[in-house]
């Protein structure tokens, strides 16, 4: 008997038919011996409904009563499923995250789970209930609710699974598996058996949705194994593992995107010391992350031109941060670009091979896309281009690193 956590995300549990098939799956578990622990987010375009409501009342983003109007949806499709279990003649019971409880910090709106007290859940599994835990909500340490953020209850599910000891954790989503690039637009993506958690995390954090960052980067730090497979299909999805589990390492396992991106460049900034740090420090006050950066320098040693990247939402925020600094800066001149995609090449594998980046550029020159930012790491290299080029430059990469589905 093993014990596994069940996550069923909006669009698993967007109406009753939805949540009955998500019933239905989790007795087949039950059938077989296991117990369970079901995670559930709130029915798709709720939480989107809720945030409307808050804004037209007049809330405020990040406060307590924000986050008490937010998790309500998680508390109506608990409540459905569990009865749903019921119906099906199986114990279970629904639990909000104050009631085991989630214990969080106090930040709200983007609250970070700090410890999961876990006896009520024990006693309930040890009864043969099963427990229906509302993702994406928590307590904070003045006993009030707190959200996690959007993708907090893939945070839920993974951090319930650590916390119980769970063999495995199962994330039930509207696709089968994690692919090696997106397969609406490069129709050779083929699905991965296994993928490891460093490289599951470079494709979360470079666009690919079927995982919220976050609960990879928790996955990882307990070594509690993921699941991704479809809430609409039995087949096999995608195992998230150590890179110890899987034997033949491909160089590169999956080419992915981000249209978020949005490119500042700077024209002429003064060549000295204390620069970067007047130009960064204002962006990271003003809660604005910076991604790409590639700085030039003149023949003359005395400016220098500096490009950099931010998420396309903060493009506007950004641009009146620094032109507030001008005076300061002392650049020339400012220039933005929203019509941006980062491309990013990705695969454990790149550690112990040469010429991964020289088939990349040299990819994208034979196809006359030209390169405006470079950054790399340890297993990946990502570059940006302009947006008209997304697709191309997806198939062309998919095909040069040997992806393609026979």
């Amino acid at each position: 008997m093993a014990r596994i956590v069940q996550k069923f995300g909006g669009t698993s549990v967007a109406d009753m038919v939805r949540i009955k098939a998500a019933a239905a799956t989790v007795k087949r578990e039950l059938d077989d011996g296991h117990q369970v622990a079901v995670v559930l987010s709130a029915m798709v375009g709720v939480t989107d409904q809720l945030v409307g409501y808050a804004a037209e009342a007049g809330g405020a983003h990040y406060s307590s009563e924000y986050d008490a109007v937010l998790a309500t949806g998680e508390q109506g499709t608990v409540g459905l499923l569990a009865l749903s279990l019921q119906e099906m003649g199986i114990q279970a019971r629904s639990w909000l995250g104050w009631q085991i409880p989630i214990r969080t910090d106090g930040v709200y709106g983007k609250a970070r789970i700090e410890n999961i007290e876990t006896e009520a859940l024990e006693r309930c599994l040890g009864a043969g209930e099963v427990p229906v835990v509302a993702g994406f909500q928590g307590l904070g340490p003045d006993g009030r609710i707190t959200t996690l953020g959007r993708g907090g209850t893939d945070t839920t599910a993974v951090a319930l699974a650590a916390a119980l000891g769970a063999e495995r954790c199962d994330i039930y989503t509207d696709v089968d598996g994690v692919y090696t690039s997106d397969p609406r637009i490069v129709a050779k993506a083929r699905k991965l058996e296994k993928i490891t958690y460093e490289e599951m995390l470079e494709m979360a954090s470079l666009g690919a949705k079927v995982l919220q960052t976050r609960a990879v980067e928790l996955a990882m730090k307990s070594g509690q194994r993921l699941h991704v497979r479809s809430s609409y299909s039995d087949a096999p999805g995608t195992l998230v593992v150590d890179e110890d589990e899987i034997v033949e390492q491909e160089i590169v396992s999956g080419i992915a995107y981000s249209r978020d991106e949005a490119k500042i460049t700077l024209v002429q900034v003064a060549d000295k010391p204390g620069v970067a740090a007047a130009i960064f420090g204002p962006l990271a006050d003003a809660s604005i992350n910076v991604d790409m950066i590639v700085q030039n320098v003149s023949a003359g040693g005395k400016t220098t031109d500096l490009t950099f990247t931010v998420a396309k939402g903060d493009l506007e925020r950004a641009v009146e941060t620094v032109a507030a600094n001008k005076k300061k800066l002392q650049y020339k001149d400012l220039i933005s670009d929203s019509d941006v995609v980062k491309v990013s090449v990705i695969g454990v594998g790149m550690r112990s091979h040469a010429g991964v980046a020289q088939r990349m550029f040299t990819t994208l020159a034979e196809k006359g896309i030209n390169i405006q930012v470079i950054s790399t790491s340890e297993i990946k290299v990502s570059v940006l281009i302009a947006e008209e080029y997304t697709e191309l430059a997806l198939r062309a990469l998919h095909s040069a690193y040997g992806l393609d589905a026979e």
